[in-house]
């Protein structure tokens, strides 16, 4: 690649950087602080647009300020760049801006064999940062590629708390309890159910915006880098799962509806939208983990407001949505999250699991008013509580409703307070 298209694009992007907008502060920020005194190299993983850049720009000006390189390449200018250019890049940010010990890299996974150049600058005692929206490239391939000199930190669109602030909403402790304060909040979880958390769409309330990350994601993300020849059924089958968030899936019933090969390909594609962080599957727990990998999965999606615009059930499934947006949180605060079927297939929602001690169930429902919802809930958790040995349950649902005396072990709450109250003493 060329010498001076290089240094014109490290130019254009400094200057761009620096009428960047700030954003909000990330609830991975304070994660990515603990990582800093560390050597290894910090990858921030995430589906596209959901603020990894800005999340980097973050820590830039909270700890390095100008002892840094940034380079971007999701730059298109970057197309025709090779392994055999790192060095010439090298060399270009030396001359442009001395000689410093600090790599942002955007999107590097972009390049072929990138892995051996932040290995050598990272034997040379440099401090590397690196995002990517690739699952797979940027976690089990790098263990022997970086030597295990690495840690992975995971980047979701908007939770709710950022969602708030986002829109300047201030809350505290005493805010559920306060009429209109707890009003405004819920006024803010319905649009925030409907909008989902991604950044941009938020900036602009275009649904094209939306439209063209799934489009990103599908085209660019899997059909080209999976070089799939069956595009029909690749999104034939991405409509479906969009459309079937919370529900188990059956890789045969795909595999016949589609008209694929094998149940393998469409484990294969699944498994891509997947490193794409378009969906997340969900296991459902057995202590045999040999039989877990043969039980049916869920699939989940990277943000309620994608799935809105692509799929268009979202009054019909709001029960859905609301799972979707707990599956999320719990992904923001746990590892390792199942669901869980009782030996009378009773479905409980999730189940939290800390090495090897469950401790948690959960349960999600839109309502508890209906005497037969609320009697299935109840039942469904009161019996893997006792098979499981696990102490405490809890069924979240939209509004605020009175839990069952009779079953003092199992918690009510609202989604909007469960979201947000283990976070408003951190304000």
């Amino acid at each position: 690649m060329d010498k001076e298209i290089i240094k014109q694009i490290i130019l254009e992007q400094e200057s761009a950087g620096k009428f960047a907008a700030p954003g909000i502060a990330r609830e991975r920020l304070a994660l990515l602080d603990s990582l800093i005194p560390l050597s290894h190299i910090v990858i921030i993983s995430g589906v596209r647009r959901c603020g990894k850049s800005t999340l980097l720009r973050q820590i830039l000006k909270k700890h390095y300020e100008n002892d840094i390189y940034f380079v971007d390449f999701e730059d298109e200018r970057f197309v025709k760049f090779t392994t055999q250019d790192f060095n010439l890049l090298y060399e270009v940010l030396i001359e442009l801006f001395g000689l410093k010990h600090v790599f942002f890299f955007d999107e590097i996974q972009n390049i072929e064999d990138w892995e051996l150049f932040v290995r050598r600058i990272h034997r040379e005692r440099n401090k590397v940062f690196i995002t990517g929206s690739n699952a797979s490239l940027l976690s089990s391939e790098l263990s022997t590629r970086l030597t295990g000199r690495h840690v992975v930190v995971e980047l979701l669109p908007f939770s709710f708390r950022e969602y708030l602030e986002y829109h300047q909403i201030a809350f505290n402790e005493k805010s559920f309890f306060i009429t209109q304060e707890k009003a405004l909040l819920k006024k803010y979880f319905t649009e925030f159910l409907a909008h989902g958390g991604m950044p941009e769409y938020l900036e602009h309330k275009n649904p094209l915006v939306l439209q063209n990350v799934y489009e990103n994601i599908l085209y660019k993300d899997v059909i080209a880098r999976y070089e799939i020849k069956e595009v029909k059924a690749m999104r034939e089958l991405t409509l479906n799962l969009l459309s079937n968030i919370g529900t188990p899936i059956s890789y045969t019933k795909i595999k016949n509806s589609l008209d694929l090969g094998s149940v393998n390909t469409v484990k294969n594609y699944i498994h891509y939208l997947e490193n794409a962080y378009l969906i997340f599957t969900l296991d459902r727990f057995s202590f045999s983990v040999p039989e877990q990998s043969l039980l049916q999965k869920k699939v989940y999606a990277i943000d309620t407001g994608l799935v809105k615009q692509i799929a268009f059930h979202f009054s019909k499934k709001l029960g859905r949505y609301l799972e979707n947006v707990v599956y999320l949180e719990l992904r923001r605060r746990h590892k390792e999250i199942f669901y869980y079927k009782t030996k009378d297939h009773l479905e409980v929602d999730f189940l939290i699991r800390e090495g090897t001690t469950v401790v948690l169930l959960i349960q999600v429902t839109e309502s508890l008013k209906d005497p037969k919802t609320r009697e299935r809930e109840y039942k469904a958790l009161a019996q893997a509580m006792d098979e499981l040995h696990v102490e405490k349950g809890l069924i979240l649902t939209q509004e605020e409703e009175p839990a069952d005396p009779d079953f003092p072990e199992i918690e009510v709450d609202a989604i909007y307070h469960w979201l947000l109250k283990n976070l408003a003493f951190l304000r």
